[in-house]
This record gives structure tokens, C-alpha cells and sequence, in this order.
């Protein structure tokens, strides 16, 4: 996706679930250009089960849903209206970038360390809580990506 067009998503997005900043648009940027190539990959390379612009495995997914938002149901009726869904279906996330940006943002509102304010942050928060130290990805990998494809 052009990343002019992926970042006015994922503002507007972020701004209709009142979960906006401008270090959290661009760590989902970022996000999105280490996970996916901001969204050129929908399927996990190599037969994986992660999924969408930001190539969430549908367990993560499911554990937002059981365990954050059952718990959050003003959230969810946002969430429900901006991605135009009725029910959350780890499936959707392929396609659907709407329900994909709510719910990178919602896994990142898990945590409670605030989002850091520049590229060096935003790679080392991305390792901790989306890749994970055991995710294949690396800090170097992220900063790369963001200033290739995002700039």
C-alpha cells in the first residue's frame, strides 16, 4: 500500500477510536513496513499463520478479544464501527486494514510503557511487544524498513 495512504488510514483510524498520537501512527508504520512491507505480504511467508498489514497470528488476535476487550465494550463498539464488523474474526484481519490498525493499536495499548517519540524507540518497542525476543525480527531490520518505506 502507498504509505501516504496508509498513514491517513491509520491517523483517521486512530482518531475515531480516540487513540491517537503521532508516535503511535508511527509505530504502526513501522510496524507495517517491518511486518508486511506495508501490506505487499497478507500471508505469512513461508506457510505461517500471521496475517494482514501487520501480520498478527490469529492466537494474538483471539487473546485481545478474550482477554482485553471482553473487558472494554465501549472499545469494542468503536472498534465495530470504524472496521465495519459485527463479530471479530481473526480471519478478517487479511483483508480488512480497518479492523487490522485497531487492532495493532489495541495490542500495543496493552502495554503500559508509553510509546517512545523517535525511530531507535520505536524499533526497540516493536521487538519487546510485537516481534517478541523470540521473533525472527531485529531492532536493525525495523529501522531499516521504517526508512525505506515509510522515510
Amino acid at each position: 500500500m502507498n504509505k501516504v495512504t496508509l498513514r491517513n488510514l491509520i491517523t483517521s483510524v486512530l482518531k475515531e477510536l480516540n487513540l491517537h498520537s503521532d508516535n503511535a501512527v508511527n509505530l504502526l508504520m513501522g510496524t507495517a513496513a517491518q511486518e508486511s512491507h506495508l501490506g505487499k505480504y497478507r500471508k505469512q511467508i513461508g506457510g505461517g499463520p500471521a496475517l494482514g498489514i501487520f501480520q498478527m497470528e490469529p492466537a494474538t488476535f483471539n487473546d485481545i478479544v478474550n482477554n482485553y476487550l471482553r473487558y472494554k465494550p465501549a472499545l469494542v463498539v468503536k472498534i465495530e464501527r470504524v472496521a465495519h464488523v459485527s463479530r471479530f474474526k481473526a480471519e478478517d484481519i487479511e483483508n480488512n486494514d480497518l479492523l487490522a490498525i485497531c487492532m495493532a493499536r489495541v495490542h500495543y495499548l496493552r502495554v503500559r510503557e508509553a510509546i517512545p517519540s523517535d525511530l531507535d524507540g520505536w524499533a526497540r518497542y516493536w521487538k519487546r511487544y510485537y516481534n517478541t525476543p523470540l521473533g525472527k525480527g531485529t531492532e536493525e531490520e525495523f529501522i531499516a524498513n521504517y526508512k525505506r518505506l515509510v522515510g
